[in-house]
């Protein structure tokens, strides 16, 4: 005669370990918090029927109990570019001693807004960062609504901590390093409009032409056909590189508005027998890590050490911080390497 089924294993709640301590739930409840309203002996029996037991109390349930800080989300267009993992760093290093949870919100580049709505919906955070997002008043009656602390990192506001890059001045540093080095014909390596920092370094790379008095020509702007990442992204800086020097006079320099636009438009010219810099010079804009090992000229956005002041002034607000709103500027400086060289004769 076949034996009875087991039954299933089930986690052990709280009430298992009073019944097992032969004792009221708020004594457990009490031990678990380290309550000094028990006596020794009791609490040995409830320590003693959770080692039994192998009772493992729920963090956020214990935290409501607490009352303490559990969860602070960041909310960011992409959490695998190579871009957003570098912010992510820095928060991941302001946490480091902290007993929290991080949540990602993968906002996206199609409605970020209604995607930050649904995350949001679906649970409350103790504190938001949220990266790359302009916060218009209708996002801002939104996050009023959290009553947790909000900081936002690449957009500017009077309501919340904020801190930002100037991307225009910053693609204009780097065009007029271009310039600088003899070049005139110079193409912008560009992402699709919808690309929040897209529009700010198109106009600084105009207004370094203008004031160098070289026209602007529209065809040397090119973006690639891949919309992933708003077209920040190798396989798109290699399609806009195709296009711009597919003309009868291609540029004999190239802007591209990320570093990984540059690797793309890097990889392309090596794959047509174009040497850099000594046939196109090429700048990037970010700074990655790996650009150093490639010898990228670049601007770097120090995006590690942005993520991690940002994410303790959240901390700071969530420890009770009253100080009035921040508005920070963070640098960003042209780094010249290897990629970028004089202009042919």
């Amino acid at each position: 005669m076949a034996g009875t089924p087991p039954t299933p294993r089930t986690r052990p709640t709280i009430y298992d370990v009073a019944s097992e301590a032969k004792v009221a739930i708020s004594t457990v409840s009490r031990v678990l918090n380290g309550s000094n309203e028990v006596s020794d002996a009791t609490r040995d029996r409830v320590q003693a029927a959770i080692q039994k037991l192998q009772f493992r109390p729920q963090r956020t349930a214990r935290a409501l109990a607490q009352q303490s800080v559990t969860s602070l989300a960041v909310a960011l267009p992409s959490a695998t570019s190579a871009f957003y993992v570098e912010i992510l760093k820095g928060v991941k290093d302001a946490m480091r001693e902290r007993e929290m949870d991080l949540l990602l919100c993968n906002l996206g580049s199609g409605h970020p807004g209604a995607t930050l709505q649904r995350f949001l919906h679906r649970g409350a955070v103790d504190g938001l960062l949220l990266v790359s997002l302009p916060v218009d008043e209708a996002l801002a009656v939104q996050l009023r609504g959290m009553q947790a602390p909000v900081v936002l990192l690449g957009s500017q506001s009077d309501e919340f901590d904020a801190y930002w890059w100037d991307d225009e001045a910053g693609a204009r540093t780097a065009t007029e390093h271009l310039i600088e080095l003899g070049h005139r014909r110079i193409a912008l390596v560009t992402a699709h409009a919808w690309g929040y920092s897209a529009r700010p370094r198109l106009a600084g790379y105009r207004g370094a032409l203008e004031a160098a008095g070289i026209d602007y020509d529209p065809d040397l702007v090119a973006a690639g056909d891949t919309t992933k990442h708003a077209g920040y992204s190798e396989e798109a800086g290699a399609e806009a590189m195709a296009k711009l020097m597919g003309g009868p006079t291609p540029p004999t320099a190239i802007f591209a508005a990320s570093d990984v636009q540059a690797y793309g438009a890097w990889a392309w010219a090596r794959d047509n027998g174009l040497r850099v810099p000594r046939d196109v010079s090429i700048v990037g804009y970010d700074d990655l890590k790996l650009s150093r090992y490639l010898d990228l000229s670049t601007v770097s956005q120090e995006m590690q050490r942005a993520g991690l002041r940002v994410a303790e002034q959240l901390l700071s607000r969530l420890d009770g911080s009253q100080d009035d709103c921040v508005g920070v500027e963070l640098p960003a400086r042209l780094i010249a390497r290897g990629s970028s060289g004089p202009a042919r004769a």
